[in-house]
Parts: structure tokens; C-alpha cells; sequence
């Protein structure tokens, strides 16, 4: 729906109030600038490429973090770029769609002039239009799909199981799906997807008795005539980021020797171009990309880094390309490869950003949309609060929208302080909206959510907050085993992400007073990966929480003290 003057003059008054610029032809048409979703076709052999959409079937907001770190060697480069740092070394304008699309920059005020991002009947009609130009292309989701909204965890995941089989996805790789248990996971691929011809490929998932594949290592597809093969890397530390309990008799990890011993099958098969669909994240795509030859491409997920364009890696075969294609339905990735005798001669790579207002929805799958969430309906439209900030969570340290979780944490569980696990999924809230109960289950939807309250003494935090640092500050990406920093309410501390385990983290402060190691304080905490823990859902607490605030004032951020890091261009505070 485009416009009235009334509220295009609205968006003008709002944007010159921040200094944005903006295309008004474009707007007031409620039209893409022009030649935006022009992607002429290149080559003979089209892959598309969408991850971690974290089960969003309609168009949200979602504002890219501000705090983005790299460490070791991973300083200042991809994908530790932040704000004006990104757009300078992608030479993208300051002010316009795509600084918009791929920073934090001025993000209300462009939230406000181009409107809300993904939703799957946008994301349907953009890759039909890419499909009409390239016949036989193939859609790759890169997973985290099935997790992230209230509607996948009330339905069990087959909202989105029949929402990926619509929008005419291929093949797939996991990690959130697992949370669903492994019976679940089972019952959809040797179901659903299989009567649909949808493959699920892993080739890091093996039994734990005899080391057994438990899904397909990988697939070949005939494109336009050229053999393509598809890997899938599943998150190699599933059962430590989230609980072994759900998948007992699997085991993970990153399994670099099997990785080359595919790729060399797939070769001796009469794979022209192979490729790799990734949840590794994109500093451990990297890694791998330099260590495992023949891949000519990684598609990779769940770092949720919308990179405008591929990293080329140097390994002993060549060359291969890391490309991450955001999160949230945000992105389209689409590669074309010119392939000639045998082999990669050329490629083209854009990712384009899905503004809903900008693409109309598709019929059929806005249609499906509707009828999954129809008995859904009145529960997911309740009104909990307003917000009177931004409400966002994706940032290495802490987001608004984490904050006020921790905040009702404290306050409903009677707390001294609380955690809350750094998970990058989440959607965004513009300042004067409603937080609905779907729009808190976005935050909070997951199939082992109790809260807890739990004595811990000093010591016991600061050892659970060091080994969390670890997970996402080691120097070595292979050891990097979780989302971003856990959340911190009631705790102030100082951090120095150069420094080693153990010693990163100093000058914790509760209430004013240093925190005694020997002291016991309240902690609340939620998500626990332990089997058997009982506690009242997070998304009961919060909504309590919300329900008596009504409205939720400008969030005061609980961010730390971050020495070592002048001048990192992944941090702009």
C-alpha cells in the first residue's frame, strides 16, 4: 500500500529531523528506487541462498548491531564491520536503501521512510521474478528457519515446514530445528519434505555408536546441464549451545577431513561446481574456506551478517567465496556462476535486501500465511505495553529489548541480578509501538523456556560470564561456540575482549558495591539446556512484567566498559 501525502510529509518532517536523505519520487510512489530488483541474468548455473529467518512469515523491522567485534586476526575485517565503516569498504552511500539495509544508520527514521523488511509472500514474488530469469536455479535455505515466532512453536515447526515448501526451497541445513528433538526433526524430513522433494543435507550430523551419516552429506543437482554439488554444515555445536538432550544419540562438530573427503566425492562424481550451505557462522566459514579445497562457494548462516558481497578465500585448490545472507526473511542471496569446460570461469553475487512495501506479496502465499495464523489470531494481536524507544536485540554486548527482559527478570523473580542468553534472533520495535504478544514471543519463542532463580556466589558469575566471553571472543573461530555476549542486568563490569579466558572480565559491580566472590546473590537466568528443569515460561514472566508497566520508557542500556578495542571498526557506541 503506498502513501498518502499526509503520511509521506510525516516521514519527510521525521528524516530531516535526523538529517537522513531519501529518495521522495520513490517513496511517495511506494515504489523501490528504480532498477532496485533488476538482476539481469549472468552465466549458466543460478543459486539462490536465504538463512536464519527464524520462522518471520510477515515483514518486521530489524535493525543491524552497532557492536559487531572482531578479535585476532579478524580485526577490521569482514564481517566485523560496523555503521560507516561497512558502507566504506562496500562503497555504498551513506544515505540511502542500502546504508538503510546493512547498518543501524539513522535506523527509525529510515524504518519510517522505506517500512518493514522480509515477510514470505515478498520473499515468494522476489524469487519467482529471479527464477523467470533463471530457469532451473535452485533455492538453498541455510536454516534457523523453523525457530524464532510464536506460530512455529505453537504448531511445532509445520507453519514453516509449509511455508519453505511454498516459496519453492530445494535444499536445507539446521540448527534451530533441532530443538525440536530429534523425532520431530525425523518425522519432517522422511515426511514432508521428503513428499516434496525438499533435500536436508549435514554432513557433520553422525550417530554417536558407529559414526553413521544421519542425514545426507550432500546432493547432486543437474543445472542447465552442469552437476552441482550441494553440501550442508550444520551449527557444529548444537548440543552445547542448546540441549544435548534433544538430539542424545547425535553427534556434531566441524569435521573439516569429512568436509574435504566430500568435496573430493563430489568431484570424482562429476560435480562441475560444488558448494556449501553453512550454519558454521561466517568467522568459521572463513577458516574453513582456507583450510578445505574445490569448494567454490560457501553459503553461510548464523551470524546473521548481511554482507553485501562474497570474502574470497585463498586455499590450495584456488579460490572460494563466504558470502552470509543476514537473517530474518531481510535477504535474498542470489550467485551466478558462468560455467565452462568443467569449471567456474565467472560469477555475479547480490544480495537484495526484501522491503515488503517495495514487492508485492504473492497471492497463494499470503494466503497461506493467513490460514496458519488464523487460530492464532486474537492470542498473538494481544496488547501488552508501548514502547516509547527503539526495542532491538543484536549487538555483541546487549540490545533495549534484552534489557527490559532482564529488567522484568529482576523485578517479577525478585532478583539481584539476571541473565539473558545472547541470541541473535529477534525483531525490532519502533518507538511509539505496540509490544504485542507476538512481538515478545519473537524474543522469547523456544521449546525449553523456564526461568529460574538460582543462589550463585560471585565467583560462580563471574566463571559463567568468562567462559560465555570465550565462546564468542576466542582468537581461534573454531572455538567459538555461541551467540553473543549473555545479557547482564543488574551488574555493571568492565571487559577487554584481547585478553584471555578468565581474564577478560573485571571491576563487577552490584548496586554500587564491588561483587564479593564469597557472597551468594539471586540470579535469574532463562533458557537452562539442562534436562528436567522446571520453572514458569519466559514469556509469562515478561508479559507479567509488561502488562503492569503498560508503557515501557526509553531503555537505559546495561552496556559494559570495553577497553582495548579504540578505533576497532566493529564498535560504534
Amino acid at each position: 500500500m503506498s502513501m498518502t501525502r499526509r503520511e509521506f510529509m510525516q516521514v519527510l518532517a521525521a528524516a530531516a529531523a535526523t538529517g537522513f536523505a531519501l529518495d521522495s519520487k520513490s517513496v511517495l510512489a511506494g515504489t523501490a528506487p528504480a532498477g532496485y530488483y533488476d538482476v539481469p541474468a549472468f552465466g549458466n548455473c543460478s543459486l539462490m541462498h536465504i538463512t536464519d529467518c527464524h520462522a518471520q512469515l510477515l515483514p518486521v523491522y530489524f535493525r543491524e548491531p552497532n557492536v559487531n567485534l572482531g578479535v585476532g586476526e579478524a580485526v577490521g575485517k569482514v564481517p566485523h564491520l560496523v555503521g560507516d565503516y561497512l558502507l566504506k569498504h562496500f562503497n555504498i552511500p551513506r544515505n540511502s536503501i542500502d546504508a538503510h539495509a546493512f547498518t543501524y544508520l539513522d535506523f527509525e527514521a529510515a524504518s519510517r521512510t522505506y517500512g518493514k523488511v522480509g515477510g514470505f509472500a515478498h520473499l515468494k514474488t522476489l524469487v519467482d521474478r529471479v527464477r523467470a530469469q533463471r530457469p532451473g536455479s535452485l533455492l538453498l535455505d541455510g536454516g534457523d528457519t523453523w525457530q524464532g515466532s510464536a506460530t512455529a512453536l505453537w504448531t511445532n515447526a509445520q507453519d514453516m515446514v509449509d511455508a519453505c515448501i511454498a516459496l519453492g526451497v530445494n535444499v536445507m541445513c539446521p540448527h534451530w530445528e533441532m530443538t525440536y528433538g530429534a523425532e520431530r526433526v525425523m518425522e519432517i524430513v522422511n515426511g514432508d519434505f521428503k513428499k516434496a522433494g525438499l533435500d536436508f543435507v549435514a554432513q557433520n550430523i553422525i550417530t554417536n555408536d558407529f559414526g553413521d551419516q544421519v542425514f545426507k552429506p550432500y546432493v547432486m543437482k543437474n543445472i542447465n546441464g552442469v552437476q552441482v554439488a550441494i553440501i550442508g554444515q550444520a551449527f557444529p555445536y548444537t548440543p552445547i549451545a542448546n540441549p544435548r538432550w534433544m538430539v542424545p544419540d547425535w553427534s556434531f562438530g566441524i569435521r573439516d577431513d569429512s568436509m574435504q573427503e566430500f568435496v573430493d566425492e563430489a568431484r570424482s562424481k562429476g560435480a562441475q561446481v560444488v558448494v556449501v550451505i553453512s550454519h558454521n557462522g561466517m568467522d568459521v566459514d572463513l577458516k574453513m574456506a582456507s583450510r578445505v579445497s574445490g569448494i567454490d562457494c560457501i553459503f553461510g548462516g548464523h551470524t546473521h551478517d548481511g554482507v553485501p558481497q562474497p570474502v574470497q578465500v585463498k586455499n590450495d585448490g584456488g579460490v572460494t567465496l563466504v558470502t552470509n545472507a543476514g537473517s530474518n526473511g531481510k535477504f535474498l542471496g542470489v550467485m551466478d556462476f558462468d560455467v565452462r569446460d568443467g569449471k567456474v570461469k565467472g560469477w555475479k553475487y547480490r544480495l537484495l535486501p526484501v522491503f515488503s512495501n517495495f514487492l508485492p506479496a504473492d497471492a497463494g502465499m499470503e494466503a497461506l500465511i493467513k490460514k496458519i495464523r488464523a487460530p492464532f489470531e486474537d492470542k498473538l494481536s494481544e496488547k501488552l505495553a508501548i514502547t516509547e524507544g527503539v526495542l532491538y536485540r543484536r549487538g555483541n554486548f546487549n540490545g533495549t529489548y534484552d534489557q527490559m527482559i532482564c529488567d522484568a527478570l529482576i523485578k517479577v523473580k525478585g532478583a539481584d541480578a539476571a541473565f539473558s542468553p545472547g541470541f541473535r534472533w529477534g525483531t525490532s520495535l519502533l518507538s511509539g509501538d505496540v509490544i504485542t504478544m507476538e512481538r515478545l514471543m519473537d524474543q522469547v519463542a523456544i521449546t525449553y523456556p523456564a526461568t529460574t532463580l538460582t543462589e550463585m556466589t560471585g565467583e560462580t558469575i563471574h566463571t559463567i560470564m568468562e567462559d560465555v566471553c570465550d565462546n564468542l571472543f576466542n582468537s581461534d573461530p573454531y572455538y567459538q561456540q555461541g551467540g553473543d555476549m549473555v545479557r547482564v542486568g543488574g551488574i555493571q563490569y568492565t571487559i577487554d575482549p584481547n585478553k584471555g579466558i578468565g581474564k577478560r572480565i573485571t571491576n563487577m559491580v552490584l548496586n554500587g558495591k564491588a561483587v564479593d566472590a564469597n557472597k551468594k546473590y539471586k540470579v535469574a537466568g532463562w533458557a537452562p539446556v539442562a534436562d528436567g528443569v522446571q520453572g514458569t515460561p519466559i514469556w509469562d514472566v515478561v508479559a507479567e512484567y509488561l502488562r503492569d508497566q503498560k508503557v515501557i520508557k526509553p531503555v537505559q542500556l546495561n552496556q559494559p566498559n570495553v577497553v582495548g578495542m579504540a578505533g576497532n571498526p566493529g564498535m560504534v557506541l
